[in-house]
């Protein structure tokens, strides 16, 4: 006779009670009731074990028989089967996204120059752990990689979102390899046919890994000292070179460490401040006795009251060995990507950079809110300079809470 949930709630007696095709309930002396499943596989008698009633209920516990009777008649024996699938669970828990990229990290550390280990790093915490790095690699689908790396995109980091996806890609490959996962679901994900074109670069910037060496040639230019200060203060504000040609003494409060750019001095025409690190102020105590006198902070060797023109700085720089290859209007590009991988707040990169917000309500939280971040964005990117001159790697920034 077949259990029913009535009968199984008055059990009294330990002993063990028939459901029918070798599933049973198990009463212990103690009171337990414990659903079993006897079967037979390769001439040898087995048991399951399928739960404690009431948690696994009746219903439950049939719908469990009824799969193990399943994998028997398809040859398999199903108490293996499931210790398979018990350990495939636990392998795939283990194997997060997060966990398995710090291994290959760790891996390809002595391939890697240490900026650029820290740029890997920075951009997969940044961009890919806070929605899929706590997930099991295998249950990750190439459409959710996809929709995070078009994110990136979205927000203007086109190539910040092609190497993030090889990036991943990567790890896939490497969890293969390791056994670390049994196929890569990544492999169809190809850039060009998720990411879109990206527009051709006319100013040419240098590469993070040129800066020692510009840094070193900067210093030792033997050109007008105003053109060096000039082109520092391009580099420590991520400021357009014209708004640095056209830089008045007027405009900063030293005492605050800003500098506030008119709206008619800017490309959008709106008003544009910039905190000023230490490195920044440097450069404009350098200035005091060079112009402190005068209208203008970088004023022409030549016309005084006129500022250094426009090609002054790319003069320079192709004297210094890098026509064709670099342009000061390049640094604010390579700000953009050394901040952007190494973890910073994409908004405020973009207020830095002047970029203007089009939703006005948007552009007035943003004027209202970052100052403090973009001043320590600043003050990081300052330090960050100098470390590269010194050949050290200014390590990846922790956020402000």
């Amino acid at each position: 006779m077949k259990l029913t949930d009535a009968k199984i709630r008055t059990l009294t007696e330990p002993g063990k009670y028939f459901d029918g095709a070798g599933l049973y309930l198990e009463l212990t002396r103690a009171g337990g009731k414990y659903w079993r499943l006897k079967y037979r596989f390769g001439g040898k008698e087995k048991r399951m074990a399928f739960g404690v009633y009431p948690a696994v209920g009746l219903r439950d516990a049939r719908a469990l028989a009824a799969a193990a009777r399943e994998a028997l008649q398809a040859g398999d024996d199903p108490g293996q089967q499931r210790k398979a699938d018990r350990a495939r669970v636990a392998h795939e828990s283990a194997n997060t996204l997060q966990a398995v990229a710090a291994d290959w990290m760790k891996h390809q550390a002595s391939r890697w120059e240490a900026e650029t280990a820290c740029r890997i790093r920075a951009s997969l915490e940044a961009d890919v752990f806070p929605t899929l790095g706590a997930r099991p690699m295998a249950s990750i689908k190439p459409g959710e990689v996809m929709s995070m790396v078009k994110k990136i995109e979205a927000r203007g980091a086109g190539d910040q979102a092609g190497r993030v996806l090889q990036r991943v890609k990567a790890i896939y490959r490497w969890a293969v390899t390791h056994e670390r996962i049994e196929a890569n679901p990544m492999l169809d994900l190809v850039p060009a046919e998720i990411l879109k074109p990206r527009e051709v670069q006319h100013r040419a910037a240098l590469a993070p890994a040129e800066l020692p060496a510009f840094l070193a040639k900067l210093d030792a230019y033997e050109g007008e000292p105003t053109t060096v200060q000039a082109l520092r203060m391009v580099m420590l504000t991520a400021a357009r070179p014209g708004e640095v040609r056209g830089a008045r003494w007027a405009e900063f409060d030293l005492a605050a460490a800003l500098w506030v750019i008119p709206a008619d001095r800017m490309k959008m025409r709106s008003e544009h401040r910039v905190p000023l690190s230490r490195q920044a102020l440097g450069v404009l105590e350098v200035m005091q006795p060079l112009s402190g006198h005068r209208d203008l902070v970088f004023p022409s060797p030549t016309y005084p009251s006129k500022p250094l023109s426009e090609n002054t700085f790319n003069s320079a720089m192709a004297r210094m060995g890098y026509k064709y290859t670099a342009t000061a209007h390049g640094f604010r590009a390579l700000f953009s990507t050394v901040a952007n991988e190494c973890g910073w707040n994409p908004d405020v990169i973009e207020r830095q950079l002047a970029h203007v917000e089009r939703n006005k309500i948007r552009a007035a939280y943003h004027r209202s809110t970052y100052m403090d971040e973009r001043a320590r964005l600043m003050q990081w990117w300052a330090d960050y300079l100098e470390g590269r001159k010194a050949g050290n790697v200014v390590p990846f920034p922790q956020r402000a809470a």
